[in-house]
């Protein structure tokens, strides 16, 4: 009895958490769940929770920020530090070591930023809201690679590493976004020590130091610097996540320190942390009536066409240039089907869309029509990826 228990219930769970593109279906589930929330009876509880404030420390040692600032600038500092560690993995043992294999993805990351920022910028010229121009430049992996993986079983894996690479670069780009569009006003002398701490970090692994729980305080001290700096948080999750001992090879990496770190913190970043996120950033007050006004602001405009059809120009049309000038080569067994179909995908930027947006705007009816536009564009991505990977799918069986 309890082996079938086992192998019926427990091993599928075990599986289905090990898939890092379930979490896209976690983060779908916790989406929904906001919407409903935000459009029901719960609504002023939930923005009550949101807005109560929590103290941690004593007196002047202390941070007191509201639970929807400890989510966007603590736990999603977490989820940064991931993704940096991530980027150093690919970096050093991955994707992006040979120019020669990085050089399409990166390229066609680079776009896919460059072309929708262009579109949205054009939609909302002149305008208050022309802030937001970085709000269309992000791919969300997790909701990318989880349509990808369910639809596309038969897709060669060359598609689903150029995806990942792709998402990994503009996770990046994003970053540095943020890091100098979106930072207000700077206190230098926390700055400054924030910035003596990475330097001490970087010293550290030069000297091979292997301890986590040294990295993890310094990582502590760095977000501490940049939050009272005014340079968004979140940044120190990165640095940090590049500062880690890494190794020369993969057998040196299976031992370090970002190995470890990694493994154990993204469970807990894509299962967790990211629902969480969705859960406290996706609840937005959606009005039928309204709803076809709203589409047509310069706002939803801009985010809807530089997700959709930004992306596509943007990935798409580099990688086809680079792929016909022999710049650059296609994986193995991908084609150019393949590429037009990941493309479309790229314009799913749910997670780091909606940390964009609000940093950009303040005013909340603003915030809700790019929460309800990101939604709509990546919706829409999603399905007409879905659609293209079925048809490639189809032909490829005839």
């Amino acid at each position: 009895m309890k082996n079938k228990f086992y192998n019926k219930v427990v091993n599928p769970l075990i599986y289905f958490f090990k898939n890092e593109s379930s979490s896209g279906l976690i983060l779908l589930i916790c989406a929904i769940i906001a919407i409903i929330i935000a459009n029901s009876s719960l609504v002023e509880t939930y923005e009550h929770i949101l807005h109560t404030y929590i103290t941690i420390g004593y007196r002047e040692i202390s941070i007191s920020m509201s639970v929807l600032h400890w989510i966007n600038d603590g736990l999603m500092a977490i989820f940064f530090f991931v993704v940096g560690m991530e980027i150093k993995r690919e970096l050093v043992i991955g994707e992006l070591k040979s120019i020669k294999k990085a050089l399409l993805p990166i390229c066609a990351a680079i776009g896919g930023m460059i072309v929708p920022a262009v579109i949205y910028v054009l939609f909302n010229y002149r305008e208050a809201t022309v802030t937001g121009w970085g709000i269309p430049m992000a791919t969300d992996i997790a909701f990318a690679l989880g349509i990808l993986s369910l639809v596309a079983k038969k897709a060669p894996k060359g598609i689903v590493v150029f995806l990942t690479a792709l998402a990994i670069v503009d996770d990046l780009g994003a970053i540095i976004v943020i890091a100098i569009f979106y930072t207000n006003q700077i206190y230098w002398g926390a700055l400054a020590i924030g910035l003596v701490t990475f330097i001490a970090l970087i010293l550290v692994n030069k000297f091979n130091v292997k301890a986590a729980f040294i990295y993890i305080i310094g990582g502590i001290i760095l977000w501490i610097s940049f939050l009272k700096s005014g340079v968004h948080p979140t940044i120190a999750g990165v640095l940090l996540g590049m500062c880690l001992p890494v190794g020369k090879n993969v057998d040196e990496f299976k031992t370090s320190t970002l190995y470890k770190l990694e493994h154990a913190l993204t469970p807990w970043s894509a299962f967790v942390i990211m629902p969480i996120f969705a859960l406290a950033n996706a609840g937005v007050t959606i009005n039928i009536n309204n709803l076809s006004a709203l589409i047509l602001t310069p706002v939803s405009l801009g985010i809807i066409f530089g997700l959709f059809v930004g992306k596509q120009i943007g990935i798409f049309g580099v990688s086809y240039i680079l792929v016909k000038l022999k710049i650059a080569k296609l994986p193995s067994k991908v084609n150019i089907r393949h590429l037009y179909g990941a493309s479309i995908l790229g314009g799913i930027g749910f997670t780091m869309s909606l940390f964009v947006s609000s940093l950009s705007f303040v005013d909340k009816t603003i915030l809700a029509v790019s929460k309800t536009s990101i939604m709509i564009s990546s919706i829409l991505a999603a399905i007409v990826g879905v659609i293209v990977f079925k048809v490639i799918e189809y032909k490829a069986k005839k």
